[in-house]
């Protein structure tokens, strides 16, 4: 043999053998072995479910122990916020990983663009099979998933039609939470089984007008729920709050709202009583007219017990509606378990955004403030998350999408703007940014929010609000948890003020809000 040969015909063996080792397809004795399996994904997205109602986050409101189980299992996260709060385009966020200003659906009842890309069509490009059931509230069906059937705009409660994967439209009976349910465990038993899954499960509740199940009537008229702190709120100091329509006392409506004196014999067909059976019907009338419109009318309310009254019947019908959706949680997570899909699916559950449950005195979302700024999220991964795990940072719904891309081992695209925060839910000590960007457009419809753009880090919250006025807040949140004391221009905040208004322009550019920038460079001092 040529020696010169010898020294690379060793090399080649040894850099196989390394190769042979390293390889997750081999053993270091070079026999095959199973590769490991992709995770599964089922992403539960409800509809203005806020962390206040959640035990989890230490609620003492209701218990949800299906969604506390999650978070027990996995990991919760106390500090994720939205870009734009409020239910259409919190939804666009997630299918795309952008800001609305980027993925064109800025306000809700429009259409989303079903030519821009969305993450799902990276899954299924990677073999995943996709779908999406329930709820997804963008007057449009986007591409990137095999399955569809989903409610036509907010749906309805009782008897709800579903637009599926060919357009068409179908009406199922029952109570609409566990309609979302049984269709998607339906769906888990008829999918390919040689392809990992990715499945949006996507609730109606907790959306207003809050008809709770058959079952969950009366479910808290024992319970006399304490007024919030902030309930009589004079909004000092707060412009746009002051001029507001959200409040319990004078937006929420006795009788769509509290269904007080309901118009049970409306003839529109599509009329949330007209879709009742007449089963449902009479459960609904014994209760709301026979028995809560009844004490109404007895009790001949007025001023601050009217208002504390419209209260108490909010939080009971909010909270009556939220029993079914962590029951069905229960049940879906039910059927992992029976049918061994649990040890290698990933399940998250999550809100649209947060939600008033009375704070402030008020219902509804739309603020960059706390309450409606930030949503649920707790995530259980077997084998990748330690359970009871605590996630503390500022993340975004922008990074949802590039953070499932990530669990599934599937290519993050560059135009996503998102990030992955895998590794903080992994607890390893990884590099993250210390801010979230938010903008709020809708106005002046329906509740008269003013827009907004601005940045929510760990300790503070600067807002620039425009439109019919222009001002800044500040708000420290560590010293003001509920955002009652604006301190912008305040004595001893010159410099983190100046240093917030710096990063919110690099964001602002960074994430190429050009209308932003624009009232930025505009603004007052």
């Amino acid at each position: 043999m040529n020696k010169r040969f010898v020294p690379v015909l060793l090399l080649s063996a040894i850099a196989l053998g390394i190769l042979l080792i390293a390889s997750p397809g081999f053993t270091p004795s070079g026999q095959p072995v199973k590769a490991p399996e992709r995770p599964n994904v089922i992403f539960i997205i409800s509809d203005d479910h806020t962390s206040q109602a959640i035990s989890a986050y230490g609620s003492k409101l209701a218990k949800t122990p299906n969604i506390d189980r999650i978070a027990r299992e996995g990991a919760i996260l106390y500090n994720n916020v939205v870009v734009n709060s409020i239910c259409g385009p919190s939804r666009a966020t997630l299918l795309t990983g952008k800001f609305s200003h980027m993925n064109g659906y800025k306000l809700n009842e429009k259409q989303f663009n079903i030519d821009q890309p969305v993450f799902t069509e990276e899954l299924q490009k990677n073999g995943y099979q996709t779908a999406w059931i329930g709820k997804m509230h963008l007057g449009s069906l986007p591409h990137g998933f095999d399955y569809l059937n989903v409610l036509p705009g907010h749906g309805s409660y009782y008897n709800s039609d579903f637009v599926n994967s060919d357009n068409k439209t179908v009406r199922y009976p029952g109570y609409v939470t566990d309609v979302i349910t049984d269709l998607s465990t339906e769906w888990l038993q008829k999918r390919d089984n040689s392809k990992p899954f990715f499945l949006v499960v996507g609730h109606k509740a907790t959306h207003r007008e809050w008809l709770p199940a058959i079952e969950d009537l009366g479910a808290y008229d024992d319970v006399d729920f304490p007024i919030p702190p902030t309930f009589y709120d004079q909004y000092e100091g707060r412009l746009a709050a002051q001029k507001q329509d959200m409040s319990i006392e004078k937006t929420m409506i006795l009788k769509t709202d509290l269904k007080i004196h309901a118009d049970y014999n409306n003839a529109n067909p599509n009329g949330t009583y007209s879709r009742l059976s007449a089963e449902q019907k009479k459960a609904y009338y014994d209760y709301y007219e026979n028995k809560i419109s009844k004490e109404f009318d007895d009790k001949k309310l007025s001023g601050k017990a009217l208002v504390e009254w419209k209260y108490q019947r909010y939080l009971k019908d909010y909270l009556a509606t939220a029993n079914s959706l962590d029951r069905n949680i229960g049940k879906l997570l039910d059927y992992l378990d029976k049918s061994g899909l649990a040890k290698n699916t990933v399940v998250i559950y999550t809100s649209d955004q947060g939600f008033y449950l009375g704070e402030h005195g008020w219902f509804d979302k739309r603020w960059i403030y706390e309450e409606s700024l930030k949503t649920p999220f707790v995530i259980r991964y077997p084998g990748m998350i330690k359970p009871g795990s605590e996630v503390r940072n500022v993340v975004s719904n922008i990074d949802w999408a590039p953070t499932i891309l990530n669990i599934t081992g599937t290519a993050v695209p560059k135009d996503i703007q998102g990030e992955s925060f895998l590794p903080l839910l992994a607890g390893k000590k990884a590099p993250w940014r210390e801010q979230a960007y938010y903008h709020y457009y809708e106005f002046p419809q329906p509740h008269h929010v003013a827009p907004h753009f601005g940045l929510r880090t760990s300790r503070y919250t600067l807002a620039r609000f425009y439109g019919p006025e222009d001002f800044w807040e500040l708000y420290d949140i560590q010293k003001d948890p509920q955002n009652l004391k604006n301190i912008y221009g305040a004595k001893g905040y010159e410099k983190i003020t100046a240093s917030l208004k710096a990063q919110l322009k690099a964001d602002i550019i960074k994430y190429k809000d050009d209308e932003a920038l624009k009232l930025f460079k505009s603004s007052p001092q």
